[in-house]
């Protein structure tokens, strides 16, 4: 491999975007990769770019570091996805992102109509829960979210 290949972690911080702890931090998740020169220092091939590319998309729609590291894992460290792998991961994201724009959808259709009523006092919120009557159901919001469709990666 040609040396001009490699970048350094300041080149790839300002071509990513992304903080050189940033990177150092997903080095540590094993989501992406690096040599060392001789000094110890962190060199990248240009395929880091991509794989950040997808690492940032899929936080900014809401996927987890572990969910981005278990749809890498049959993608080489040091190399970006490709086409194949892209659509393996992306069919394996497609149930999880849609069903995340379903929640949205419902907490923005359910909030619009709680905001529209007026009644500051809450006491005729559809999702209001007086006395805590629904703790036993379990955890979160059980009216807009009930337990079977709790999103899963």
């Amino acid at each position: 491999m040609d040396r001009r290949d490699l970048l350094t972690i300041g080149e790839v911080a300002r071509r990513s975007g992304l903080a050189p702890s940033a990177l150092r931090y997903y080095e540590d998740r094993a989501l992406i990769t690096s040599t060392r020169t001789a000094g110890d220092r962190r060199r990248y091939q240009r395929a880091v770019l991509r794989r950040v590319a997808v690492i940032r998309a899929a936080q900014r729609v809401g996927l987890s570091l572990d969910d981005i590291g278990a749809a890498f894992a049959d993608v080489p460290a040091e190399a970006a996805p490709t086409r194949a792998q892209w659509a393996r991961m992306s069919a394996r994201w497609r149930p999880v992102i849609d069903q995340r724009i379903a929640d949205l959808e419902k907490v923005r259709d359910e909030l619009d109509g709680c905001i529209g009523c007026g009644c500051l006092s809450l006491q005729h919120c559809r999702l209001y829960n007086p006395d805590d009557v629904l703790a036993d159901e379990g955890a979160g919001s059980r009216r807009l979210f009930p337990a079977d469709s709790d999103p899963q990666p």
